[in-house]
């Protein structure tokens, strides 16, 4: 695994086609692991019939709404917490 909680990340704005598990809102975005679930199956290989293998680290990732909506006008520790699989995700200290 690459990261552990804690670390800074941000989610990938790489576009691909098909089938994909990173909600599009999420990229370019940045925020924190704040746990590390395991790790599985790629579901974007799974979509289309492959075996998904080799398995891919699966992370909680947490992102402040600030950071997520322009006009977020909530409280600024309002969070949201989404499954990231680490082969979206790249270090966000030199971000």
């Amino acid at each position: 695994m690459t990261f552990r909680p804690g670390d800074r990340v941000r989610v990938r704005s790489a576009e691909k086609p098909g089938h994909v598990r990173t909600p599009g809102y999420l990229k370019g975005k940045p925020g924190w692991v704040e746990s590390v679930i395991g790790e599985y199956p790629n579901p974007e290989e799974l979509a289309y019939g492959f075996s998904g293998f080799p398995e891919r680290p699966l992370y909680k990732v947490g992102f402040r709404q600030k950071d997520l909506w322009e006009d977020y006008d909530g409280p600024a520790d309002d969070c949201l917490y989404a499954d990231v699989y680490e082969h979206w995700l790249e270090s966000g200290e030199t971000t």
